[in-house]
């Protein structure tokens, strides 16, 4: 599996090309680059609402008449502009709840854990993750925004570490790291300072 990223923003916010085919959270400034790079798209794919992961999407949407999927309690984000950041606002087209979708012949699944947003996801496809700002190498996602929730998190982080397999893990902004990585962090140090 291909992976093409880039980091955009203030926030060095990490958008993928994947295959080609699927964009994961094209933020701020993210349309030429992505309109240089993909050959064949076919959706767009939003781990979660926030500004900074889907400030590109209404143009990348016109562009290249995309259907975009997310989380179905994130997607008023795409519509409503939480953080008065003025961002461009479209519509979701798919409404997606956790599980597996199939687009182009490939199976993604959607895993819901909310904390960082009330529709935060991860994405994977074939034998990677794509964390969003769930969790990071070595961190986790915030949970002191608006529409955030700690006790949410705790529960997520749990259930994080009931998956019993490893995949490389593309987050939201920084490195990558692994789900074994990830989980060890989360029991030693996360799960004891919530």
């Amino acid at each position: 599996m291909q992976v093409k990223f880039r980091a955009f923003g203030d926030y060095q916010t990490n958008c993928y090309i994947v295959d080609d085919r699927f964009i994961i959270d094209p933020g701020v400034g993210a349309t030429s680059w992505v309109l240089e790079n993909i050959k064949n798209p076919k959706a767009i794919l939003l781990t979660h609402g926030h500004f900074d992961h889907i400030w590109s999407v209404a143009e990348l949407k016109e562009e290249l008449y995309l259907p975009v999927y997310i989380h179905k309690n994130d997607a008023f984000m795409l519509e409503e502009d939480i953080f008065n950041m003025n961002i461009p606002k479209t519509k979701a087209d798919f409404l997606v709840d956790e599980g597996d979708i199939n687009i182009d012949d490939t199976i993604i699944k959607f895993r819901h854990f909310p904390g960082h947003t009330p529709g935060c996801c991860v994405i994977e496809i074939d034998n990677i993750m794509f964390s969003g700002d769930f969790v990071f190498d070595g961190s986790i996602g915030r949970f002191d925004f608006p529409y955030s929730d700690q006790n949410d998190m705790k529960n997520s982080l749990k259930k994080f570490l009931s998956l019993n397999y490893d995949k490389i893990i593309y987050p939201g902004h920084g490195n990558t790291t692994t789900i074994k990585k990830a989980q060890e962090n989360i029991k030693n140090y996360w799960l004891k300072v919530l």
